[in-house]
């Protein structure tokens, strides 16, 4: 497994504030987005590490979310905040079926070819709508469909994803 950083999943990231009350944007990692809200207690990321924090209130808008964090009182202290990763505890996630990974679990890996050759690491993943995509950092970036007959094999504990991919 990874490093004790696993212990935490990043589920969203605070945005600009918004009003004068100390509210601010909430940008969420989960599917469906709504879902951020449901977790509790929420950790944000600071330069020492990971903070506990409560969110206060959310509402829910036409264009996204905003939040209102327990203390953060007004814009200057909000501003504090902003682009402020949310995660939480990984024992907070439900358990998935097998074969199914959160993209936290995938980023950092290292991806291999069916003949060997290293491609680099997982650096993110991306939802294209009709399917989710791998980018992965080496020599060269690629953007390696996550499909059944591209991904071949996903080797967790050896921090290993294999791949069926023609290179460019």
């Amino acid at each position: 497994m990874k490093s004790t950083e696993t212990e935490y999943v990043v589920v969203g990231k605070l945005g600009a504030t918004h009003g004068i009350l100390g509210w601010l944007k909430l940008y969420s990692f989960t599917e469906p987005a709504a879902n951020i809200l449901a977790y509790k207690p929420w950790y944000l990321e600071d330069a020492t590490g990971w903070k506990l924090t409560l969110p206060e209130a959310s509402r829910k808008h036409a264009t996204g979310m905003t939040v209102k964090i327990a203390g953060f009182d007004n814009p200057e202290k909000a501003r504090l905040l902003t682009n402020k990763k949310i995660a939480v505890l990984r024992s907070q996630l439900p358990q998935l079926k097998k074969g199914a990974y959160y993209w936290s679990d995938l980023e950092g890996l290292t991806v291999v070819n069916v003949d060997g050759t290293v491609l680099g690491k997982v650096i993110y993943l991306l939802e294209t709508g009709s399917n989710d995509v791998l980018v992965v950092k080496g020599d060269k970036e690629h953007a390696i469909p996550y499909l059944p007959e591209v991904v071949t094999n996903i080797d967790l504990a050896n921090q290993v994803i294999q791949v069926d991919w023609e290179l460019i």
